[in-house]
């Protein structure tokens, strides 16, 4: 493979940002984000030693006035009252999507959302001279200006990239390999010519948008990919897309939106990645600009969100990731309680490892014709 130009700045070291507010925070217990998931990363990576009172940072909620950057300030306040008084009249819920589709009132519905919020623009400011930070919390891709979508309340990209913004970049690379098309972010960015939004997504999930054709105001580029995507074939979309388009954009910053609802074991998707080949995609991006704003996003199984997130964070730190986990951080995923029809429950080694097995596989020819012919966008 092609060794890759380094623009990472080696004198700072990575941060990670997170809150205490996740742990026991829940949309309901029927719900795919009843689960817990940044409580489980947090504690993982204690648990191996690999953060310290230097590179682990508490995340803030953000003010109403940081929200309205981009949020319609009737819907912040909005949200605000729902957390309040627990409910909100009926043409309130039809107005802002709070209490429908998904988008439940539950006890932090301001402030989980909000501090989600405040740490991307925190990150972002804490990358304006460089250095990568890594907020699994964040990746929130789906909200809108006025109304709550797809599990998302405030979206904390945008708000994130427009803090890069402010600072005086002009330009952005938003990368999301979410299985859901970051809706939210191109949107936002349609007719920017400052961000360039990058989504590739399973192609017959909600929200079912992000045609291949579709590049917004162009500004947006699109790949949309069958259900069944394989390591080999990530790292094919990596090497043969992801990386020629960066280097073609040069980024001075780039938001890398790495929900790990492809993993095979998750419900909510039909794809079949190990989280090796994520890993991968967080190790080239992150060195294609002096600046990296690393977050989550998708992911509905606790054991995949547990182990995928904690190697995101020793990716970037270039720790090595053992072969056997200590007694400690396999503790943290025994104890775990979950079922879901659909989810894949694990067998012992997901467990008392962090790393999956390669699951590669046949690079389809779709795959490559939908690459060339997205390719043929440029930037």
């Amino acid at each position: 493979m092609v060794t890759l130009p380094d623009f990472r700045d080696a004198k700072i070291p990575p941060r990670m940002i997170a809150a205490e507010i996740y742990r026991g925070s829940s949309y309901g217990p029927k719900h795919p984000l009843a689960i817990p998931r940044v409580s489980l990363v947090v504690d993982m990576v204690h648990a191996l030693g690999w953060v310290d009172g230097s590179s682990y940072v508490t995340g803030p909620v953000a003010t109403a006035g940081q929200l309205t950057r981009f949020h319609d300030p009737d819907y912040v306040r909005a949200v605000m009252q729902a957390e309040r008084d627990q409910a909100l009249p009926e043409d309130m819920m039809v107005k802002f999507g709070l209490g429908k589709n998904g988008n439940p009132i539950y006890p932090e519905i301001f402030r989980r959302p909000a501090t989600a919020a405040g740490s991307s623009i925190m990150g972002a400011d804490m990358i304006a001279k460089g250095g990568i930070v890594h907020h699994p919390a964040g990746g929130t891709h789906h909200g809108l200006r006025d109304r709550a979508s797809g599990f998302c309340y405030f979206n904390d990209p945008v708000l994130g990239i427009y803090a890069l913004l402010d600072s005086g970049l002009d330009r952005v690379l938003y990368v999301d390999i979410d299985a859901h098309h970051g809706d939210g972010v191109q949107i936002a960015f349609a007719e920017d010519d400052r961000v360039l939004t990058v989504s590739m997504h399973q192609e017959d999930l909600w929200p079912k948008t992000g045609a291949i054709d579709d590049i917004a105001g162009g500004m947006a580029r699109n790949l949309p990919m069958p259900a069944g995507m394989n390591d080999d074939e990530m790292r094919y979309v990596l090497h043969e897309y992801l990386i020629p388009l960066a280097l073609s954009f040069a980024p001075q910053a780039i938001v890398l939106q790495c929900g790990c609802d492809t993993l095979a074991e998750d419900p909510l998707s039909k794809q079949l990645l190990g989280n090796q080949s994520i890993w991968e995609v967080v190790g080239a991006m992150t060195k294609l600009a002096p600046r990296s704003l690393v977050l989550g996003g998708g992911g509905y199984s606790p054991y995949g969100v547990a182990r995928c997130w904690s190697g995101v964070w020793a990716t970037i730190n270039g720790i090595e990731i053992p072969a056997v986990l200590p007694i400690t951080a396999e503790n943290i995923l025994r104890v775990i309680k979950w079922t879901h029809s659909r989810g894949r429950q694990p067998d012992d080694t997901m467990f008392t490892t962090l790393c999956d097995p390669w699951r590669g596989g046949t690079i389809r020819e779709d795959i490559r014709e939908r690459v060339r012919r997205l390719r043929g966008y440029g930037v």
